[in-house]
This record gives C-alpha cells, sequence and structure tokens, in this order.
C-alpha cells in the first residue's frame, strides 16, 4: 500500500509492504503545513520517524548518526560547552553501545535527539557551533 504523508513543507511518499514501511521519496511542497496529515499505517515506525526530526536551523556542524539504532543516553544540553573528543551521547547499534564524540571544541546549540529515541543513518543528532 501506499501513503502520502505532508509533514514540514514536505511530502513523503511511504510504502508499506508485509508490516514493513519505507519511504520511496521526499518532494518540497509550497505553502502550507498545518501540521501531519496522514492515513494509519501498519508500521508506524516511518511516519513516527518523520514526525520526531524536528527541523534543524542555524549555523554550526551537525553531528550525524553514522549507523541506525537507538539513543541510550544524551550527555548534553543546548548551551552546553563541550571539548574535542567529549562524548556527546550514546549510541546503541546491534547491541553494541558507540560514544559520539564531539569532532571540535564549542557550544551545544541544539540536541535533536532524547533518549530512547530511534535514529537512521546521517539524521542529525548534535549542533555544534
Amino acid at each position: 500500500m501506499k501513503y502520502i504523508v505532508k509533514l514540514n513543507n514536505k511530502e513523503y511518499e511511504v510504502v508499506v509492504e508485509n508490516g514493513k514501511a519505507g519511504v520511496m521519496s521526499v518532494k518540497e511542497t509550497a505553502g502550507q503545513s498545518a501540521g501531519a496529515e496522514q492515513k494509519p499505517v501498519n508500521n508506524a515506525q516511518a511516519v513516527n520517524k518523520a514526525q520526531s526530526a524536528p527541523a534543524v536551523s542555524g549555523e554550526g556542524e551537525q553531528i550525524k548518526a553514522p549507523m541506525p539504532g537507538t539513543i541510550l543516553d544524551v550527555k548534553v544540553t543546548p548551551g552546553s560547552s563541550v571539548k574535542k573528543g567529549q562524548v556527546l551521547l550514546i549510541l546503541e547499534a546491534m547491541k553494541m553501545e558507540n560514544e559520539i564524540l564531539a569532532p571540535a571544541d564549542g557550544t551545544v546549540s541544539q540536541v535533536q535527539v532524547a533518549k530512547g529515541s530511534s535514529v537512521n543513518t546521517g539524521d542529525v543528532l548534535v549542533v555544534i557551533r
């Protein structure tokens, strides 16, 4: 089954087969964004992921997820000063805990994830200025 999910001026084409969902395409839509318009999906993970990803704004270095997984712990908050190599958060992937480290000194301007949230490869986790 194919569903169209509109969220934050983007239109996601989601295909659901055998209880699994996948995003087939994403396109920008003009103007109105009155929230998410969606039809029920058997595997709501793809829809929930689209809803839980806040927009990244402003400048700074985006720290992205190197692999899909679950956030076990977030060690920083917006406004925190960090040093190069400092642990920002713990990402569990394939039953292993992976420390996500600060690539440089700076100040955390945004934390895009929360403890327990699922992330995909390339999702923005933290923004450092």
